[in-house]
């Protein structure tokens, strides 16, 4: 059912990878940062996102609903934001001071390992560390344009960069890091 062509004011937006501060759970991203700085991530996917601070996610949410125009639909992500996971991952080399995978994993490899991992988790009962949705999601890169945010809205654009330290920072201080990886 198409609400907003009956009138009701549907304003959409759509995150693009929002990273930062206070993951909890934590998402995806947050979960490959975490990894990362435990150094459990020891190989990659050749994929991209647009990553955006998470607090210029939030910020979108209240543009969205004070400015967006009924029926549109806005990204949320940062113009500079589309980086390769290569990419991605060197710069959390730099801002943690740890060294970055070097191995690119094979998209063939990575599907079959995530079939093998989906069948144990069932026996396990446990989570996969490789859903078999996410390394489907990952063949293509995930690269957005936000300018219609950015242009209408006012989406803040905080470097991805920034972003990333932050969610470094937040997860060493909150124990989501060996005691070796808090630095």
């Amino acid at each position: 059912m198409n609400f907003s062509s009956r009138g009701l004011p549907i304003i959409i937006v759509n995150p693009s990878a929002p990273v930062g501060p206070r993951d909890v759970k934590p998402t995806p991203t947050g979960q490959m940062i975490v990894d990362f700085l435990n150094r459990a991530l020891p190989a990659y996917l050749d994929t991209g996102l647009n990553w955006v601070h998470v607090r210029d996610v939030a910020v979108g949410h209240i543009l969205a609903a004070e400015k967006g125009r009924a029926g549109e639909r806005y990204i949320l992500g940062h113009a500079e934001g589309n980086w390769t996971m290569k990419q991605a991952l060197d710069v959390l080399a730099v801002i943690a001071s740890l060294p970055a995978p070097g191995f690119r994993v094979p998209y063939a490899v990575a599907w079959t390992a995530a079939c093998v991992n989906e069948a144990l988790a069932k026996l396990t009962g446990r989570p996969p560390k490789a859903p078999l949705a996410g390394v489907r999601m990952a063949k293509y890169k995930m690269w957005f344009n936000p300018a219609k945010a950015i242009r209408e809205l006012g989406l803040p654009q905080t470097p991805p960069r920034q972003a990333l330290a932050d969610a470094v920072e937040w997860f060493r201080e909150n124990g989501y890091c060996s005691s070796m990886n808090r630095r």
